[in-house]
């Protein structure tokens, strides 16, 4: 393809601008210019543009058709460059914006906001004391009413703070109980401790102890929920990478109360070393966990995740699995989180609604 028709194209539809299964990236300036991206879990070299002509470049990738992609484009300093054809962009937690886009087979699974007129659940913010379970400091703890009377399930979301500001979860839960998709829920999003989130999440009991002895308690207290002692294992919990290993851990040591576990891109295998997940899963359960995870195919923790299933599901668990075409990050999780939602907690069937 000739620069001219590169430039008409990059103009006319964006980039990258995708035929079939290939992404094709212009650049009109100086060189040279590199692209890194989810394609490669933003590790290695990243891939030169190659000169098509004077201030001209252009660079393609090969992807699944439903795919969703961050990518950033990089000088031969390491400085990252804006592109200036395409105007979509997601922080990517680190301090810098990513350029995104889906392939013409993907896309949001739901609006990006909560649709006008339909009920909406109230959020509230709480602050609690760690010292007596060994953790330093205080928490925050936004809770989630949804806007039906309870008794409902509660939901305890690990790294809360991004799953409210960046998966916008309170008008998820929304969106999918208004269509009919998903049954009402509470939510307890539980901040993470900053500079200890890796040990905090790393199978830690202390964080099994928050969450029985602080967070569980608060919500009770807040909320109107399902009593876990009458319906065992009714409440759930949910968190990504570390926070989906935490998750899971979670529901492995308290199954009885947390007996369904959402699992995004689960950090359950880092550099070759299994955390103490697959020790438990290989156990007989106390009571057998429901159990959703995904993981996105271009991620290094996928062999981990293809990994643990089998362990559970020989155990006795019931587990559903799902690997989407996507990264590491939230948007993507966001769009496959839906899925979780409408498996975990299914809408009640007309016919046994009261």
């Amino acid at each position: 393809m000739d620069a001219k028709t590169l430039l008409a194209r990059a103009r006319a539809e964006g980039t990258p601008f995708v035929d079939g299964e290939t992404a094709t990236f212009v650049w009109r300036g100086k060189g040279p210019v590199f692209l890194q991206g989810d394609f490669q879990d933003w590790k290695g070299k990243p891939l030169p543009f190659r000169r098509v002509a004077a201030g001209v470049w252009s660079a393609a990738v090969s992807l699944p058709r439903d795919a969703y992609v961050e990518y950033a484009l990089f000088d031969a300093r390491g400085r990252r460059l804006p592109d200036p054809f395409n105007r979509h962009v997601s922080d990517n937690g680190f301090g810098d914006v990513n350029h995104t886009f889906y392939m013409p087979e993907g896309g949001p699974s739901l609006p990006a906001r909560r649709p006008r007129g339909i009920p909406r659940g109230r959020v509230t913010r709480h602050r609690v004391d760690m010292a007596d379970v060994g953790l330093d400091g205080q928490r925050t703890v936004h809770l989630y009413a949804p806007s039906v009377r309870g008794p409902v399930p509660l939901l305890v979301v690990f790294d809360g703070d991004d799953y409210l500001r960046r998966v916008r979860l309170p008008e998820l839960v929304d969106t999918l109980v208004a269509d009919g998709r998903m049954a009402p829920v509470a939510l307890a999003l539980v901040s993470n401790g900053g500079k200890t989130r890796g040990v905090e999440y790393a199978c830690s009991e202390y964080t099994v102890a928050l969450l029985l002895w602080k967070v569980l308690p608060l919500a009770h207290a807040q909320l109107s929920l399902v009593d876990e002692r009458h319906v065992p294992g009714a409440h759930g919990v949910l968190g990504a990478s570390l926070g989906g290993l935490m998750a899971l851990f979670t529901g492995l040591r308290a199954p009885e109360v947390f007996g369904r576990v959402l699992s995004q891109s689960g950090a359950f295998v880092v550099e070759n070393h299994e955390f103490v997940v697959f020790d438990l899963a290989r156990q007989v359960p106390r009571r057998p966990l429901e159990v959703w995870m995904d993981c996105g195919r271009f991620e290094s923790l996928l062999e981990g995740n293809q990994r643990l299933v089998p362990v559970l599901t020989a155990a006795g668990h019931r587990v559903e699995y799902r690997e989407y075409s996507g990264g590491h990050n939230y948007p993507a999780w966001r769009d496959d989180l839906v899925r979780g939602l409408e498996r975990t907690f299914p809408p009640t069937p007309p016919s046994k609604r009261r």
